[in-house]
């Protein structure tokens, strides 16, 4: 083989690796999004008429929630809301935070609750709308911020305190930890 021949080959295979390599960062298949896991809400309504989520608990079957709201004679009253109930909700919503509408954007005290449907949205937009409106969603401050005060749940409570452990205690490029090391500080020989 001569060299022109070699260089050719080499050069395609560069192309070829560079082709695959962009075909497969614009598919999305560099970093598979991992699914986003399902929950199973207790949403009470407050005095003011808003709702928080009291109970939350991920679950291998369909989303769905037992809302829990007040008769006209103050009777607890429970109703069941399935995938569908609450897609269509968390739906609506979203087209209100594309139009600037919505209540989980707003900046402000949300500690009082907040409608049906931006309560079922900021608990559970990437399970139902998917992880890339979910993710958009978090990344803004105002929601994220509503989206944890509306959510009075342990197992919220108890998810949160293992997300900032996890980012708190950051790894040095040979395991250990950043923040503290054990060999900066001896002599040796001398």
């Amino acid at each position: 083989m001569n060299n022109k021949h070699i260089s050719s080959i080499v050069g395609g295979v560069a192309l070829g690796s560079a082709g695959v390599m962009m075909m497969s960062v614009l598919t999305g298949c560099e970093a598979p999004q991992e699914k986003q896991q399902n929950r199973y809400l207790v949403i009470e309504q407050q005095t003011n008429g808003k709702y928080i989520v009291v109970e939350e608990m991920p679950t291998e079957g369909p989303n769905r929630a037992i809302i829990r709201e007040k008769d006209l004679d103050g009777n607890t009253i429970e109703r069941f809301m399935n995938e569908d109930e609450m897609k269509a909700l968390a739906d609506q919503e979203y087209q209100k935070v594309q139009n600037g509408t919505s209540e989980t954007t707003q900046s402000g005290n949300g500690s009082g609750g907040m409608g049906l449907g931006g309560t079922i949205l900021a608990v559970a937009a990437g399970s139902l709308l998917g992880n890339m409106i979910g993710n958009s969603l978090m990344n803004n401050k105002n929601f994220s911020q509503r989206a944890s005060s509306v959510n009075k749940s342990a197992y919220s409570r108890s998810s949160n305190s293992r997300r900032s452990a996890k980012s708190s205690s950051r790894k040095s490029f040979f395991g250990g930890n950043s923040r503290s090391s054990s060999y900066g500080s001896r002599s040796y020989g001398g």
